[in-house]
C-alpha cells in the first residue's frame, strides 16, 4: 500500500513538472522576458512611405534626418552614424570620429551603411527616393516634417520616436513646454498687429514664401499675418524681387540665409537684403529686419531643439 501511494505521488510530481515545462515554452522567445512578462521586441511603425517593423531600442541608428538627429540628442539616445556634410553647428558634435560618416544627405555612402549594419536608418525628404535601396540594408522609416501640417506632423514624428526608444514621458514633457510657448507667441503677435514677410536669401537671389510653405510655421503657427496670402506654396519658394519686398511693404521682414547654411561660410544676406530699395520698407526703417537662424530654420527644422529655438527667435521679434 506504501508503494502504491510512492509511486502515485512521483507520478503525480512528473505531470506537475511537465506542465511547467510546457508553459516556459509557451513563453521563451520573440516578446518574452525572463519574468514572464510580456514585452515587445519590434513594433509596427506607419510611415509615409510604408509600413516597417521596428526594433524596441535599436543599439545602431543611422540618422539622415538633422531634425531627428536634434530630437535623438535632446532625449539622450545615442546614435551610431550621420551624413557629416552641413551638419548644423549646435549638433557638431556628431562630426567627430565617434559616429561613423554615412556621406551626404543628398549622397548617401551605401557602403559605409553596409558596413555599418544599422538596426534602424531614419530618412526624410532629401533621401525619399533612396528607401527601396536603403530597407534593403535595414529598417527604413521616414521621419520628415509635413510643412502643410507642421505641428500635427511634428507631434506624430515625436510619438514614434518616443514610442522607438521608449522615451514617451520625456518626449511629452518637451513638447508640453514648447506647445505652452507657441500659445504665448500667438498672443504675442496678434496684439502686435504687424504683418510679416518671410525671404530666403542666396547668392544674388530671394525668394519669398507664405502659409504652408516650408517656413509656413511663422504664419500657420505662430500667428503672424502674412503681407501677402497668394505667395505660391513650394519647398523653394516664390522667386521674387526686391521691388516685391518694397510694394509688400512689411512690418517684419524675416530673412533665411540659404548661403551660409549651404556653405557655412560668412553670412552675406545683409549685404544683399538691406539694399537701397528695401531701406524704403517699414521693416528697414523700425529696425525689423531679423535674420533667423539656418542651421535651425533650414537644416534641422522639426526637431525638439530646433522648434523651441524658432519659437524663441520669433518671440524675440514681436516683443
Amino acid at each position: 500500500m506504501k508503494k502504491l501511494s510512492l509511486l502515485l505521488g512521483i507520478s503525480i510530481l512528473f505531470i506537475i513538472l511537465a506542465a511547467c515545462g510546457s508553459t516556459d515554452e509557451g513563453n521563451s522567445g520573440e516578446g518574452s522576458s525572463t519574468d514572464g512578462a510580456e514585452t515587445a521586441t519590434t513594433i509596427s511603425i506607419e510611415h509615409e512611405l510604408g509600413k516597417t517593423d521596428v526594433p524596441v531600442n535599436p543599439e545602431k541608428v543611422a540618422v539622415f534626418d538633422f531634425g531627428t538627429l536634434d530630437t535623438l540628442d535632446k532625449l539622450g539616445v545615442e546614435v551610431a552614424g550621420v551624413p557629416q556634410g552641413n551638419i548644423p553647428e549646435y549638433l557638431a558634435k556628431y562630426e567627430s570620429d565617434d559616429y561613423t560618416n554615412l556621406g551626404s544627405l543628398k549622397e548617401p555612402d551605401f557602403e559605409a551603411i553596409a558596413e555599418l549594419d544599422p538596426d534602424l536608418i531614419i530618412i526624410s525628404g532629401r533621401q525619399s527616393s533612396l528607401y527601396d535601396q536603403l530597407t534593403e540594408i535595414a529598417p527604413t522609416i521616414y521621419l520628415g516634417v509635413d510643412t502643410t501640417r507642421y505641428m500635427d506632423s511634428f507631434k506624430e514624428n515625436l510619438d514614434v520616436i518616443g514610442k522607438i526608444f521608449e522615451k514617451e514621458d520625456e518626449v511629452q514633457t518637451e513638447l508640453t513646454a514648447i506647445e505652452d510657448a507657441i500659445t504665448g507667441l500667438k498672443e504675442k503677435a496678434e496684439a502686435s498687429g504687424n504683418n510679416a514677410l518671410i525671404i530666403s536669401a542666396n547668392d544674388d537671389k530671394i525668394s519669398a514664401y507664405g502659409s504652408n510653405s516650408r517656413f509656413g510655421i511663422i504664419h500657420d503657427v505662430f500667428g503672424l499675418e502674412p503681407v501677402d496670402t497668394n505667395i505660391e506654396a513650394s519647398t523653394h519658394g516664390m522667386n521674387v524681387t526686391f521691388e516685391y519686398v518694397v510694394e509688400k511693404d512689411p512690418d517684419i521682414l524675416y530673412v533665411i540665409d540659404r548661403g551660409a547654411a549651404i556653405d557655412a561660410g560668412e553670412t552675406t544676406a545683409s549685404q544683399l537684403v538691406e539694399n537701397k530699395l528695401v531701406e524704403n520698407t517699414k521693416a528697414y526703417q523700425n529696425d525689423n529686419i531679423v535674420y533667423l537662424n539656418p542651421d535651425y530654420w533650414y537644416l534641422s527644422g522639426g526637431g525638439l531643439i530646433s522648434v523651441a529655438e524658432m519659437v524663441e527667435e520669433i518671440t524675440a521679434s514681436v516683443e
